[in-house]
């Protein structure tokens, strides 16, 4: 066994928190069965403790193991989709406490498809389907890391910091945080946009997916109407408005940084602080947080973005991008 996993695998043993790399983006990881552990992940992202955690494991044979009911489409979906960024949640066995479900009746499992966690979750699961809780590596509502220096800068190694240990696996390849999919209910809800699409689902098992929360729907991580935000303001600016929205700065000498697409950032590129251009949506996906945390550095005072088109493709970044925007409660 590689040394680093055998030094990651002790330190969750021992109720410790590690930062791994996974393909959507870094997660926090401990023991999800471990209350002591889990609480450390609370505390470290200051996250209320009612917020549900995904709980990542080694392969699809661990499902019985953490959920009491696992129908048809969850087998159909993780032959399709495991490892990979989809998260699916069932009802819970009594594995799954409430300190790991947010006292739900549910959980929500992934395998993640990056190599070293990969390799981590089955040296930890060491065939008795253990599991590790591992919500992204960031402070609540913060932007999420995508680098093992995002981590490293915000929550911080020991003793400074709250964790144990940074993996680092190099820049996430995916970019933002997994789909979640209820199957819980008739017809499956997609309760979190992400790279696996409503329309990829659809096509696995065979019937429409429905999209988005409503009341009776399970509470899920990164749903909050404000999440994933820089520290400064972000704005969603159409193509056509963003000639007036750089004047109307100008005028109040407020400076401005930019991530958009194409010709059109790089022709405003030189009158912004710091720009960022896109080619596609998914070039967007993929950097979008490491740009807002290098454009959350600049100094401007207003981060602008213009947004791709909306379609099932760009619906995850699309969620991001809204969450970031949205008013902060003070």
């Amino acid at each position: 066994m590689d040394k680093t996993i055998q030094e990651a695998v002790k330190i969750l043993e021992n109720g410790g928190l590690v930062a791994i790399p996974t393909e959507t983006v870094y997660g926090l990881a401990a023991d999800a069965e471990n209350p002591e552990a889990v609480a450390k992940i609370y505390a470290a992202k200051k996250r209320p403790t009612n917020h549900p955690l995904i709980v990542h494991v080694a392969d699809a044979l661990c499902l019985t193991d953490w959920a009491r009911e696992v129908p048809e489409s969850a087998i159909k979906l993780t032959n399709a989709f495991w490892p990979g960024p989809l998260t699916i949640v069932l009802k819970r066995s009594k594995r799954a406490k409430d300190f790991v479900t947010g006292g739900q009746d549910t959980v929500a499992l992934r395998c993640p498809a990056h190599p070293i966690t990969h390799e981590l979750l089955k040296a930890f699961d060491n065939g008795r389907s253990r599991g590790l809780a591992a919500p992204s590596a960031n402070s609540f509502g913060k932007i999420s890391p995508s680098l093992a220096q995002h981590v490293k800068e915000d929550l911080g190694l020991k003793p400074e910091g709250s964790v144990d240990m940074i993996i680092d696996g190099g820049p996430c390849d995916v970019g933002i945080e997994s789909s979640i999919l209820d199957l819980t209910c008739n017809p499956p809800r997609l309760l979190r946009e992400g790279a696996v699409t409503g329309d990829m689902i659809s096509q696995v098992i065979g019937e429409p997916v429905l999209h988005g929360i409503n009341n009776l729907s399970p509470r899920v991580p990164g749903t909050l109407k404000s999440h994933y935000a820089p520290n400064h303001p972000l704005e969603l600016v159409k193509a056509e408005d963003l000639a007036g929205k750089a004047q109307f700065l100008a005028r109040h000498f407020k400076s401005f940084a930019l991530i958009a697409p194409g010709k059109l950032g790089r022709r405003f590129s030189p009158i912004s602080e710091k720009a960022f251009v896109y080619e596609d949506t998914n070039d967007l996906q993929v950097n979008l947080y490491d740009w807002l945390h290098q454009l959350d550095k600049t100094g401007a005072e207003v981060i602008l973005v213009v947004p791709p088109e909306y379609s099932d493709k760009s619906a995850g970044v699309l969620d991001r991008l809204a969450r970031a925007a949205a008013p902060k409660k003070l």
